[in-house]
This record gives structure tokens, sequence and C-alpha cells, in this order.
């Protein structure tokens, strides 16, 4: 059986996201995934794939890390021979692109997102748009989460003609269902995301204040790994009455299951929201910022509202406005939420591309 290496940076995000792609790809090869341990290894593990601890320093720019970081994949490729290579995320795609090109090993690259270092103007965008391009330029197909992030790589003569859109990473629909709309006295909100400051969480929380004052008969919730720059406060507000914060939520079904509209005010340079498609998907209206990652998943009045990013104050005059409807109209939004991932975002559309253009390779 031919082997396929996987790299990625986090064991939650390949598993979550990319299991039903593992589930096709172990059926034809032997699969390895190469990235730093953690508590989704043994399930991994259980879905047949061969693991290779591998440390990603995700956020880190020190330039002798990363060039250890390349000798470790170039020496993973090497060593197992694969005959392709699936890369995720900044690293990934840059190191190990650059490692599957010199290897003359063929690979498929997904661009999850711009990131901060591409996103922002100056030294580090130049270095590593430079890097993505010598990564990127024989790969057999680079997939983008977004058009925006497609068309700027091609405007920065990254790439030109291996590209592909897909539609994120998709959203398992038959896991995230459709679910009954919650009919309690309360409107209940959610926020679901790493707690850090370009995930909009100030103004979530600036709002939840606001709101949960005005409206007593609201409740907000929070779930996700906290950051430690936002402890102290979570833990002012949750003490107060003003939201209610779950931590790392272990199946967030169950969160969503019991509100109304999940919040995502993100301005951080993502590909597509899994968020978003999950909550859709469950059937909750949704309110986000209108940009790259966020806008392609709401109709603006029809499933959910569209907020400017870092603009508190529009956040909350979208919840009031949301808080306005009645019901059943909050209830429909839902379900034209649930109809749009269906048509537009369903994960098989992604396994399809992947294999359609694994299957392409000489």
């Amino acid at each position: 059986m031919e082997k396929l290496l996987i790299l990625a940076n986090n064991t939650g995000g390949l598993y979550n996201f990319r299991k039903e792609l593992i589930q096709e790809l172990v059926k034809k090869y032997e699969v390895y995934v190469a990235l730093p341990d953690g508590r989704f290894r043994f399930l991994l593990e259980r879905e047949g794939c061969r693991f290779i601890d591998t440390p990603v320093n995700r956020r880190g720019s020190n330039p002798v890390t990363d060039l250890k970081l390349f000798w470790t994949y170039k020496n993973i490729i090497r060593d197992i021979h694969p005959a392709v290579v699936l890369t995720y995320t900044i690293k990934p795609n840059i190191y190990g692109g650059i490692a599957s090109r010199l290897s003359h090993t063929p690979y498929l690259v997904n661009v999850t997102g711009l990131g901060t270092a591409v996103e922002n103007a100056g030294i580090l965008q130049n270095i590593t748009l430079s890097l993505y391009k010598t990564a990127l330029k024989k790969a057999n197909c680079v997939f983008f989460q977004n058009s925006e992030n497609k068309e700027f790589f091609i405007k920065n003569k990254v790439v030109a003609d291996n590209v592909k859109s897909i539609p994120g990473s998709g959203v398992n629909l038959n896991h995230f269902a459709f679910m009954p709309y919650p009919s309690s006295g309360t409107t209940e909100f959610v926020f679901i995301s790493r707690i850090m400051k370009e995930k909009g969480i100030d103004q979530y929380l600036e709002a939840a204040s606001y709101i949960k004052d005005k409206y007593p008969a609201t409740v907000f919730h929070v779930c996700g790994f906290c950051e430690e720059a936002y402890e102290s406060k979570l833990q002012e507000l949750q003490d107060n009455g003003t939201i209610v914060f779950h931590g790392l939520v272990s199946d967030i079904r169950e969160v969503i299951k019991q509100t109304h509209c999940t919040i995502h005010p993100s301005y951080y340079p993502e590909g597509l929201s899994n968020v978003l498609l999950e909550s859709s998907a469950c059937g909750r209206a949704i309110i986000t910022t209108n940009r790259a990652g966020c806008r392609e998943v709401v109709e603006d009045g029809v499933n959910g509202y569209v907020v400017e990013q870092k603009n508190a104050q529009d956040l909350i005059d979208k919840i009031e406005k949301f808080l306005s409807l009645d019901y059943e109209e909050k209830r429909q939004m839902g379900i034209l939420g649930r109809e749009k991932v269906e048509k537009e975002f369903d994960r098989n559309i992604v396994v399809n591309a992947y294999m359609e253009e694994i299957y392409r390779i000489p």
C-alpha cells in the first residue's frame, strides 16, 4: 500500500475538520500524520493514522526553529517516501511545501487563512510571501478557503494556475444536525472561539455588559480556551452575572442546543469560520463581521447580521435588532442558515475536491 503524509500544527484541528477526509484516505493509503502531540492523538490513531510527534511553534518567528522544522519535514519525507503530502496552516505549508518540492514529492496545500504575518504589511509579510512563493511553486494544487485569500496570492504572484476554491473545511451535516429552536423566555447568545483579542472577545464582552443591563432576559455564553490576558476579566463578568463562561467545551453542540444566536465578531485572518458553519448547520442565527472568512456564511438580514470589525456599538445595534424579532422570525433565520450550509458548505464537497486532485497525480 502506498503511503500518504499529512503535515499540520494541531491534533484537534486535524481530527475535527479533516476526519472525513482521513477516513477516505486510509482506505487507499497508509496514512502518516506529523504534528505536535495533543489530546486528539488517540482519535487520529483510532482512525488508522500513524503518528509522528513533530514540534511546530505556531506563532514564533525564530529562523533557527523554523529551519529545524524544515529539516525535520525533509527527513520525514525521506524516511517515509510518501506518494503524496498534504499540508495545512502556514508553517507546514511553507516548510513542508519546500521540503516536498526539493524531494520531488507531489503535494497539496491548504491555505487555511492568511495569518497576521501575511495580513499586515511590512517586512514580515514580504518574507512570508517570498517563502510561500518558493513553497507553492511546484504544488500540485493549492486550496483556498475564501476568494479574497486566493486573489491576494494571485495578485502578489505567489500562485498561478494551480489553485482551487473550497468551502472552508466544510461541515459534517450529520454530526452538526439541525436542532429544535429553544423556546425559553430568555434569549441566549454564545461566543465560541479561542479567547483572544483578534477573535473579537472585547467587543463581545462590551456588548454583553450593555445588553444584559438593558435586557435582563438575556444570557451570554463564552466557550473556548482562555488566554491568560482575559482570565481575570472573564471571572469578574461571570461573578457579576454578565456572562456564563464554560471554558474549553468537548462537545459544543451541547451549548449551541440551548442558544438562539452565535456571535463571532472576529477580525482574525482566518480561512473560513468553522464556528459559523457549525452553528448554522444546527439551525442557529449568526452575527459576524464583514470580513473574508466570516461574511461568506451570512446573508445580512436573512440568516443573521453583519457587523463592522472592532465596532462594539454596531454589534450592540445588531443584537438589539435580533432581540426585536419575534420567536418565529428568529427560528426562521436558523432554518435558512441550515439550508445555506446544506447547499454550499457540505464537508463532502471538500473531501471530493481532495480525492479528485489526488487521483490526478501521476
